[in-house]
């Protein structure tokens, strides 16, 4: 849960921004009325995800709460009555994030909107690719303003290492003039890849030539920039990008997610098999587990279907937690599929522990215990529903041998763990 300071002498404003915030279940606020309560709330040593502040107070005329939240390094948004030029110019310059007149329920909604892609941006890492210092340095220093993870790289060459090295990049700035590889083949580079064909790509250059633009856009960039940008324009840019990007992968999570248990379908794990297994070099390595919750059936007779899902649901994260960097697919009813691609030892380790954790977590609010049972095949085969059948089969091995425990190959291979 991430807290946002509002300090607001309105009750009508306090209570409407309050309202919209905590409509998200991550966000909840501090509400203070003046500078004096916003200095306790600030001294008190609460981490603040942002600040939300009223330009012109009782206790604070001169925008006096703005320089307080700044000073504790609180990214700050002004929302004020008042639209000057001149004062929203200086406030953009002494560093807060955005300047927002309260003009109808519109301006609210971008206040909590922004505050959401605060949170969003501590785990969205963004490459900025500039071969000139001082323009990456200011741009650097831009987004992560906006609390962005930020990775820098000088020319395209360094650019795709870093993509290499950090695949979990979901945006691409780059200058059009670099050495070694500009950024025209930088992003031609970057949607050859099928895996990046996603990123975000924004170009950027100081030409200002229309046929540039277009030449970026028909390339595969997203958007284009021309230098120098006003800061308000380069974060719009950035925002509407990604606010695209992640409307699309919603559209597509809602195909491929099982919509009780949030981890992917049997339909997306046989489209993601296929690049598993075009990949020869990769499918000695592939790991396929089944793994069933003991006794699911006597949970429905005796709580009830509705407690059967809630069961499911914390099951489900459960495997999320112990399983982060690998495909996690409800296979069917009370069976899950796990496929990994982690050396077998370090697999094998991660599985006996998650059989520990089931043991001991207490599910749903009934508080009950449950076990599982797991099949895994790691042996290579040349298609997934091979290993999805060795590995099946192996786990109706288990279930017949007692229950709670894992197969590998066979009984006289079975890995046990304590009851």
């Amino acid at each position: 849960m991430y807290k946002v300071l509002v300090v607001e002498d309105s009750v009508t404003v306090r209570k409407i921004v309050n309202k919209l915030i905590e409509e998200n279940p991550h966000l909840t606020c501090d509400l203070c009325e003046d500078l004096a309560e916003a200095k306790i709330a600030l001294e008190s040593g609460t981490e603040y995800l942002a600040a939300i502040v009223d330009l012109n107070l009782p206790d604070a005329p001169r925008g006096e709460s703005v320089e307080l939240a700044l000073s504790h390094n609180v990214p700050t948004i002004v929302l004020t009555g008042n639209f000057d030029e001149f004062t929203r110019a200086q406030l953009l310059d002494q560093g807060v994030l955005d300047y927002i007149t309260k003009e109808s329920r519109y301006s609210y909604l971008q206040v909590s909107k922004l505050v959401d892609r605060l949170r969003k941006n501590l785990n969205t890492k963004v490459l900025v690719v500039e071969d000139s210092m001082t323009s990456r340095n200011h741009i650097c220093s831009l987004l992560r303003k906006f609390k962005f993870q930020v990775h820098e790289a000088s020319d395209g060459l360094e650019a795709l290492d870093e993509l290499d090295n950090h695949r979990d990049i979901k945006m691409v700035i780059a200058d059009h003039r670099m050495p070694n590889m500009d950024g025209y083949e930088l992003v031609k580079a970057i949607r050859h890849e099928k895996r990046m064909q996603d990123l975000v790509f924004i170009g950027l250059s100081a030409t200002g030539d229309s046929v540039l633009t277009s030449k970026f856009i028909k390339s595969g960039a997203n958007d284009f920039l021309s230098k120098p940008f006003y800061h308000e324009e380069f974060y719009c840019r950035i925002m509407q990008n990604l606010e695209s990007q992640e409307m699309i992968q919603t559209i597509r999570d809602s195909a491929n997610l099982d919509p009780l248990t949030r981890v992917y379908n049997r339909r997306f794990l046989y489209e993601k098999a296929e690049e598993l297994f075009d990949n020869k070099g990769a499918r000695t390595n592939v790991i396929v587990s089944m793994i069933d919750a003991d006794n699911f059936k006597g949970v429905n007779d005796t709580y009830g279907h509705k407690t059967g899902d809630v069961l499911l649901q914390e099951f489900a994260a459960l495997l999320k937690d112990y399983f982060p960097d690998d495909l996690i697919v409800r296979y069917g009813g009370e069976e899950f599929t796990v496929v990994s691609v982690r050396p077998p030892k370090v697999y094998l380790s991660a599985l006996a522990t998650f059989m520990d954790a089931v043991r001991t977590t207490k599910f749903t609010h009934h508080k009950f215990n449950v076990t599982c049972s797991i099949g895994v095949c790691a042996e290579e085969h040349e298609c997934l529903e091979s290993q999805l059948e060795v590995a099946d089969a192996r786990l109706y091995e288990a279930k017949h041998a007692g229950k709670d425990q894992i197969i590998l190959r066979s009984k006289s291979q079975k890995v046990s763990q304590p009851a």
